[in-house]
């Protein structure tokens, strides 16, 4: 069964092979603590280590070996010649919305007649739909590009066809078991038998390689022309978003991708790119990862899920400064909706899960509320996941149905949860983490005691472990100083399959009484202390641990290092992963 909410996780400190340490730090020059950080994340002293150390624009791969990039680019470059207007069309989320800004973008740069359309999260769905045939018709379009989606939209390609339409589908999620749409072409890493030697790209990213391949068509020649090579450098800023926000693996071409492209995005050459720092304050900052995915990411995001995501592709557009400081200002505003209607809404959740969350009969917690806003019930079930350690079911109901979302943890699957409960969806599909679905008021309590019995029965087959908080490194508090954080920053950008350091610091002491800080005190704010070291910490979500915390007492951190601006003046801070009070860690062994 699911471990309760009290059951906190184990420590396990990793254990790397001595030798793979020493030669990766002689080899490649590297202290101990990054030789260990790259041991455990699998590397061994080599050329994937040299590569992963310093990515190198030439080890991107030749878009060419994608399958159909012939054709898509001699059907642009045709459309392009023939004045034929041509229609991107992304999604809703920062994927699409990046995606289709880039090819709008080129295609406008080398005079091509173009449109693009997003779909409405609430009134059109994901992906094709009907939506996509009446835009298409009132634009006139004679070429469809997509962006993040189309390998599974036969039907309407098929439409789009018959109105004299050429489809082009770049895309990034898993083909159909059927046949595939009649496209011009399908450009996905994914395809079977596609000779393409990494199938983990973004949807973004498998723009920027039809951009990529587009640019060569029209000069000619495998170098593109300065002005081309120029756009195609600092389109990779929107890729780096993309690949970050859209939690693909964070290695091999996409490190690549994502490495050289917060370069772009930090240099800001368009406007979009300069607003969007500056309303994230953001400007002349080396740019991480987590800026993109806690700041920038956020934005574009709020925009589909309160209002449209169209208003972020208008920022990313834009040509003048003062456009685009005006649009970004407003993803600014709604970010901040966004951010209240959550706290507002993950409460009243909170309240309801209570009783649910505690009890081993719901190992998926399922919930749903009237008015609750539809485009922000996957944020609230993640929130209930980290609380409870559950997988979660939200739904916002208007009216009598309801759309709901679903998150989950690792080792189990809620969309297989999902399948005892087909009865009473309307429609619902996703993957084991993440997984969405549509059910009216009257059946949402049978739902629940459907999906919750299929659970039971999976976790009877297979039980989940209890989870472990899995530590890459000991280090003494007193080198937690700046020579450290710089050498762990040599290993930026972290993200997904290569995650931040987590490290462990022994007997610590408070410098000053705990302090509960946020709306509703939900967070701690912690200085922590050994010796004549010092650092500010964030234990987020954590407020009601606060009596753990007494002056004097040992105690041992568990936490990721960061680097922390506030009004201009930025300090090393620990991100708080897990702490324990008393004699010695809660380790177990590696």
């Amino acid at each position: 069964m699911l471990s309760p909410p009290s059951a906190r996780p184990r420590w396990r400190l990793a254990a790397p092979d001595p030798t793979t340490v020493r030669n990766l730090a002689s080899r490649h020059g590297l202290p101990p603590l990054v030789a260990t950080l790259m041991a455990n994340r699998g590397f061994e002293a080599g050329l994937d280590a040299q590569a992963h150390l310093t990515p190198q624009l030439g080890d991107l791969h030749d878009p060419f070996l994608l399958p159909g990039m012939d054709a898509a680019c001699a059907r642009l470059q045709r459309a392009i010649e023939l004045g034929h207007t041509i229609l991107v069309h992304g999604d809703y989320d920062v994927d699409g919305v990046t995606g289709t800004t880039l090819l709008v973008r080129l295609l406008r740069h080398l005079g091509a007649q173009v449109h693009w359309h997003i779909p409405s999260r609430f009134d059109d769905g994901y992906s094709f739909g009907e939506h996509s045939l009446r835009k298409a018709a009132q634009v006139g379009a004679q070429v469809v590009v997509s962006v993040d989606n189309g390998t599974s939209s036969a039907d309407i390609i098929a439409a789009l066809s018959g109105m004299g339409v050429d489809t082009i589908v770049t895309d990034h999620h898993e083909p159909p078991k059927g046949a595939l749409p009649q496209a011009v072409a399908i450009i996905n890493p994914k395809l079977d038998g596609c000779p393409y030697p990494f199938r983990e790209l973004c949807g973004a990213a498998v723009a920027f390689k039809l951009a990529w391949g587009l640019c060569q068509r029209i000069t000619g020649s495998d170098r593109v022309r300065p002005d081309l090579r120029d756009f195609l450098v600092d389109a990779m800023g929107l890729v780096a978003i993309a690949t970050v926000c859209d939690v693909v693996p964070l290695e091999k071409e996409n490190r690549i991708l994502a490495h050289y492209g917060l370069k772009a995005l930090a240099a800001a050459r368009t406007p979009g790119f300069r607003a969007l720092l500056q309303v994230t304050g953001l400007e002349g900052r080396v740019l991480t990862a987590e800026d993109v995915a806690f700041q920038i990411g956020p934005r574009i995001n709020a925009a589909g899920r309160l209002d449209s995501a169209a208003r972020a592709v208008e920022v990313l557009l834009a040509e003048s400064q003062d456009e685009a400081l005006r649009a970004a200002r407003l993803l600014d505003d709604l970010n901040l909706q966004r951010r209240a209607l959550e706290r507002e809404l993950t409460q009243e959740a909170m309240i309801q899960a209570e009783a649910y969350g505690h009890h081993p009969e719901f190992p998926v917690i399922v919930l749903g509320g009237a008015g609750w806003h539809q485009g922000l019930v996957g944020i609230v079930a993640a929130r209930l996941v980290d609380r409870f350690h559950k997988p979660a079911i939200v739904f916002g109901f208007e009216g009598e149905e309801g759309r709901g979302s679903a998150r989950s943890i690792p080792g189990f699957s809620v969309l297989d949860a999902m399948h005892g409960a087909r009865e009473q969806f309307s429609r619902y599909g996703g993957h084991e983490q993440a997984a969405g679905g549509e059910v009216r008021f009257e059946d949402l309590e049978t739902l629940r005691e459907s999906v919750n019995q299929r659970a039971r029965e999976m976790l009877e087959r297979d039980p989940l472990p209890i989870p472990t908080l899995e530590i890459d490194f000991d280090l003494p508090f007193e080198h937690m100083v700046e020579e450290s954080m710089r050498a762990i920053e040599r290993l930026e950008p972290f993200g997904s399959g290569y995650e931040q350091p987590v490290l462990l610091s022994r007997d610590l002491r408070l410098a000053e009484a705990v302090r509960r800080v946020g709306p509703n005190g939900e967070h701690l704010m912690l200085r922590v202390r050994r010796g004549e070291v010092v650092h500010r910490a964030m234990f987020f979500g954590q407020g009601e641990r606060a009596d753990e915390l007494q002056m004097g007492l040992p105690l041992h951190l568990v936490y990721t290092p960061r680097r922390n601006t506030f009004r201009g003046q930025t300090e090393l801070q620990l991100l708080v992963r897990e702490l324990h009070v008393g004699d010695a860690p809660p380790l177990q062994p590696a």
